[in-house]
């Protein structure tokens, strides 16, 4: 969906995305419905779960109109990447998804990038869950920091596609080429990357998650660690015989 314009040329007047954005977000919703129902029948999400679920997406989305991409400060990010880290990688999933359209709904940020968004952010808190377990202490920060870096340039670089061949101008330098192969506009797409977005939002992004890990990871995966164990998510279910009176 993100790269279908370098293979079908769309035409020089169309809107970016406009007519499969629907269609992008009516598939995504019962892929959000299919991870939590797989994660609930492997015993990864249960309803105290799906609670903190709903807690942690209105906090993100309270959290982006702080930002609100001025600059490239992107305050989302930074939560998303820690609760995935905490709670899995479908966790990060549906709690990425939601976030962003919690905000979107939220900043009346609502069009037909909204979709995109969403599968962006999931793939983040999807990647987040599955980094190495076995890492801890000061370096799990600089891992998760390090992380949400690369997360600031991966959702550049993929919201970067969804617009340049609509809006990146004719017979330019750094045009989208309806004729050109696929490596060629790929190439064209990279330079665009780097000398427009890269340089701006993209590394305010990165440096506003860089800051936000290393100055509240600490604290905030203790306290998502803490309310795990309260919760006690992942404790069994026993049943025994009743108590003869």
């Amino acid at each position: 969906m993100f790269f279908w314009p370098l293979f079908a040329p769309p035409q020089p007047a169309a809107m970016a995305h406009s007519t499969e954005a629907p269609l992008l977000f009516i598939v995504a919703m019962p892929v959000l419905l299919a991870v939590v129902l797989a994660e609930m029948s492997s015993g990864g999400i249960d309803p105290k779960v799906l609670a903190l679920l709903g807690v942690l997406s209105a906090v993100n989305a309270g959290l982006r109109p702080l930002g609100a991409g001025t600059a490239g400060i992107e305050t989302v990010f930074f939560l998303l990447v820690l609760a995935g880290r905490v709670f899995g990688p479908g966790f990060g999933f549906v709690l990425g998804a939601v976030s962003l359209f919690a905000s979107a709904l939220l900043t009346a940020g609502v069009g037909p990038w909204l979709p995109f968004q969403m599968v962006s952010s999931a793939w983040i808190g999807l990647g987040a869950g599955l980094l190495p377990r076995r890492v801890t202490g000061r370096a799990e920060i600089a891992m998760l920091a390090a992380y949400g870096v690369f997360a600031a340039y991966f959702f550049g670089f993929i919201m970067n596609m969804w617009f340049w061949p609509f809006t990146a101008g004719i017979d330019t330098q750094l045009s989208f080429d309806p004729g050109a192969p696929v490596t060629e506009n790929l190439h064209t797409f990279l330079i665009f990357t780097l000398t427009t977005s890269t340089f701006g939002w993209d590394t305010g992004r990165a440096l506003t998650n860089l800051t936000a890990i290393l100055l509240t990871g600490p604290a905030v995966l203790a306290v998502l660690r803490r309310a795990s164990r309260r919760a006690a998510f992942d404790a069994p279910v026993t049943f025994g015989a009743a108590a003869k009176r």
